[in-house]
């Protein structure tokens, strides 16, 4: 782990052949990851000529060898066809099998495949609990994911307020699609008292991060608020700051 660790710094620095260097020692050494990473300087054109092709065959090589990263990005190459033929079967056996390394990336899409079906029989419950591991290491789409689903009464038990824990725990950190929920239930009061100023202030500040609905909601809201309390709103979106999502919570 050493080396692939000097390999993301030596890379962060601007050295990418020394990068490698240290990623190829790496996998020499035993580490699947050294593979992966290398595979992800073919795959962004990072140091070379972009070359999708050899990209997924370094990621099968680690991904064969055990590394979660390298599984998880194969078996989303495998879901969506790219490189790669579209196979759900063993899209789901790569994900699922980093998800159950523990890698939080691979447990948010394992919980999507469960959620949508896809290589495996559909269970929403079990796509909750997946995206819940996710969600321990502040995985925000999985947060989220798990705000829908509490909202939605999908794979749990039905319940507003907990749903607005989850999207309040994203929008803190800025997230888009956290803002705009937040701004949906202070509107309608789901799982928290109606305050059309905060609804107004969480639709400008999603609005902004370009969700189209967002500008929909904000001009609905504002049309129910007066000068004063318009400015109000505002007020709050212009004195609102983002935090990491690791303080989010």
């Amino acid at each position: 782990m050493a080396d692939v660790s000097i390999g993301i710094k030596t890379l962060e620095s601007g050295d990418v052949q020394g990068a490698v260097k240290q990623f190829q020692a790496a996998f020499e050494a035993g580490d699947p990851d050294g593979a992966f990473y290398i595979g992800r300087l073919f795959e962004m054109g990072l140091g070379t000529e972009k070359d999708m092709r050899r990209a997924a065959a370094l990621f099968t090589a680690a991904a064969e060898k055990g590394s979660a990263l390298a599984q998880n990005r194969l078996g989303l190459m495998n879901l969506n066809g790219e490189f790669v033929l579209q196979d759900y079967k063993r899209a789901a056996e790569l994900i699922c099998a980093s998800a159950e390394q523990g890698d939080a990336n691979g447990q948010f899409n394992c919980g999507l495949l469960f959620s949508e079906g896809k290589g495996v029989e559909r269970n929403p419950a079990k796509a909750v609990a997946y995206w819940e591991l996710a969600a321990k290491s502040n995985q925000v789409a999985a947060i989220n994911y798990l705000g829908v689903a509490y909202r939605d009464g999908v794979g749990a038990t039905r319940d507003l307020e907990k749903a607005f824990e989850f999207f309040s725990i994203t929008a803190a950190a800025g997230n888009p699609m956290g803002l705009l929920e937040l701004a949906k239930a202070y509107a309608a009061g789901e799982g928290v008292e109606v305050d059309l100023v905060k609804a107004y202030g969480y639709a400008n500040l999603a609005a902004v991060r370009g969700l189209e609905d967002a500008k929909v909601l904000r001009e609905d809201v504002s049309l129910k608020l007066d000068s004063a309390s318009l400015e109000k709103a505002q007020q709050f979106a212009r004195d609102w700051k983002a935090v990491p999502i690791e303080q989010a919570g």
